[in-house]
């Protein structure tokens, strides 16, 4: 490999969320990668920061061109120019656009077992969430379409947010599905609200399908929120975009993030992006590959020493579903591997009810850690069994 992936890098002192644990405690939980990002965007930001002076930035044609290019060369949509926004963060624009385009007490449909801040989303914005279970059959996901049909069909609900792909399973929704989604949704004048944030960690040889591409219907209803941040470790940049290719819904949003004061970039941002875009290709590559090595490792490993767990199969993001129904109850499990073994994974009901029985690990990490990590979750899954 060209790009360097195995090395261990001390994050204890970088005021890192995910590693503000005890100094025994391995974390594996929340969706950032310990992996420093590409070269090619480290020394565009070394370069900005070069600079000296940090005033207001403002979105250039450079941005704009990156979005459009690495979309159309890498997920085979054109998108216009005068389509698309900037956003601080996909949260940001998702909170913006429920607020905006709801009143209080309506429904917003959220397909279950899902990103748990959904939730916070709707709820913080006086919406009542929705939840239209996925079904779980022979360790494959699926959606309920007449359970799905119903919900929309409620006056109340005006909203969907759709994961695509869906975080926490880790599916990739095929167009046939994302085109049956979008004629419901037009059927009972809902309007979605695609979160697209984990579309480039793909395994080698998928891809993801944009719910804008799919369609008319789908293009004329949706609001797609989209950013370089979880595919390469940029979070803590806050940059992002939305897509709206209908002009009405989108001045909207545009209402809604200008409104809310999230549609500025800092000085960093939008470098950030455009080095991503234009020259992080190749890096990008080399990542989904050691990923999808790891997810190979964990699937053995299990296999070999924890039989009782099963590996959900899904082919996008760096979040494994762990079905742990044969051990014991999500929260219980979870707390159990955390006090007993340090190992810091997150329980599946924090992503709905229907999350009981699985946990959700996030493997974007060097091989050492992720060795350490599948050592303490056996140990600590023998240890329950047993206590």
């Amino acid at each position: 490999m060209k790009y360097d992936f195995d090395t261990v890098h001390d994050r204890r002192s970088t005021d890192s969320i995910k590693w503000a644990v005890k100094e025994n405690e391995l974390p594996m939980w929340v969706a950032d990668m310990d992996f420093a990002t590409a070269p090619e965007i480290i020394e565009a930001l070394e370069k900005r920061a070069a600079h000296g002076i940090f005033g207001y930035s403002d979105i250039t044609d450079e941005w704009y061109g990156a979005y459009i290019g690495w979309w159309k060369k890498r997920h085979g949509i054109e998108m216009d120019k005068d389509a698309l926004m900037f956003c601080t963060g996909v949260v940001a624009a998702i909170s913006s656009i429920v607020r905006k385009l709801t009143t209080p007490n309506e429904n917003v449909v959220i397909q279950t077992p899902v990103y748990n801040i959904f939730f916070n989303s709707i709820l913080n914005n006086g919406c009542r969430v929705c939840e239209s279970p996925l079904v779980y059959k022979d360790g494959e996901y699926s959606i309920d379409f007449d359970d799905l049909d119903a919900k929309l069909a409620d006056p109340q609900t005006t909203l969907m947010i759709l994961c695509n792909p869906h975080n926490p399973i880790g599916k990739i929704w095929d167009a046939a599905t994302l085109s049956r989604i979008g004629e419901l949704c037009k059927k009972h004048h809902v309007t979605v609200i695609s979160d697209e944030i984990h579309c480039d960690i793909t395994a080698p040889g998928t891809e993801y399908v944009p719910f804008a591409s799919v369609s008319k219907t789908c293009r004329d209803i949706s609001i797609t929120c989209i950013a370089p941040t979880k595919t390469f470790n940029l979070a803590g940049l806050h940059t992002a975009a939305i897509y709206v290719p209908d002009p009405v819904l989108r001045h909207k949003v545009w209402r809604a993030v200008n409104t809310d004061e999230v549609a500025e970039p800092n000085a960093f941002a939008t470098v950030g992006a455009i080095a991503a875009f234009e020259k992080g290709g190749e890096w990008l590559d080399e990542l989904r590959a050691y990923i999808d090595g790891n997810r190979n490792t964990v699937e053995a490993y299990l296999r070999e020493f924890v039989p009782e767990v099963r590996l959900v199969p899904g082919d996008a993001t760096y979040l494994l579903w762990l079905d742990i129904s044969a051990v014991g109850s999500s929260a219980e499990v979870a707390r159990f591997l955390r006090e007993k073994t340090g190992l810091f994974i997150t329980a599946g009901t924090v992503y709905g009810r229907s999350g009981e029985g699985f946990l959700r690990m996030n493997i974007a990490c060097p091989k050492m850690l992720l060795k350490d990590g599948l050592e303490r979750f056996s140990a600590g899954i023998r240890a329950y069994l047993h206590r």
